[in-house]
């Protein structure tokens, strides 16, 4: 299905530009266009913070998914309920049945992977230990290459851009720069597809991040960053 009239109605967004709109009238706007089949795929791209609603919907429509996760139950006697819902979420998000979705979800697997493996060198923790997930870019980082790129040059969009970023001693100008390669990469992968549903998956994942920064303080950054280096330090056994 083509959503020629919705995009056409859509504002224009550009990285580091004002949000268009809200994400919950954008939401609103989608539920009301959207086919159910379209939708399911929106949900898989919705924050962390909406994961048990997410979840309920896409147990509902599992036609979308390939396969479903089975571990979660015994999870919760180690995971708190958050975790375990990001987790799901990003499990199920690598088995949509939309390439985009998959791909997506695979790509800040890859970003994430990426930055954990450049910060455990720098400081000199076991990499492997820092890696999740097991397709292409996951599997070599584990093997930590002797290369300064671990050998993922020609496997990994944007590697360099984002080796760089753990140079950057501004923790909140970080994250943002990674949303910055983020918008690029959604830009790049719909540049030759016109009014179709990953064109407004991408409008909404860019929209999602201008608004995010729109109310993100300094205080909430500096507190989501230490919450991010205690998990970090948990998954690798740093006492």
């Amino acid at each position: 299905m083509g959503y020629e009239c919705l995009l056409a109605g859509l504002p224009d967004i550009k990285a580091g530009g004002e949000a268009p709109m809200t994400i919950d009238a954008l939401v609103a706007l989608l539920e009301e266009t959207l086919t159910e089949r379209d939708l399911q795929s929106l949900a898989l791209l919705r924050t962390p913070s909406d994961a048990p609603q997410v979840l309920e919907t896409v147990e509902h429509y599992d036609d979308t998914i390939i396969g479903q996760p089975t571990w979660w139950e015994d999870a919760r006697e180690v995971l708190s309920e958050e975790d375990i819902h990001t987790q799901v979420l990003y499990e199920i998000g690598l088995k949509a049945k939309n390439r985009f979705v998959r791909s997506w979800f695979a790509y800040n697997q890859d970003m994430n992977n990426v930055m954990a493996a450049t910060i455990c060198r720098k400081h000199g923790f076991d990499v492997r230990k820092a890696i999740v997930g097991h397709n292409q870019v996951a599997e070599i980082l584990r093997k930590d290459l002797p290369q300064k790129d671990f050998g993922l040059t020609g496997v990994m969009d944007n590697l360099s851009e984002i080796m760089a970023l753990v140079e950057i001693d501004n923790l909140m100008e970080r994250e943002k720069q990674m949303d910055v390669i983020r918008f690029a990469w959604l830009e790049e992968k719909t540049l030759f597809i016109h009014f179709s549903i990953e064109n407004v998956l991408a409008y909404y994942l860019q929209t999602e991040m201008l608004n995010r920064w729109a109310i993100l303080t300094v205080e909430q950054g500096e507190k989501v960053f230490r919450e991010l280096v205690t998990d970090f330090k948990k998954g690798i056994n740093i006492q």
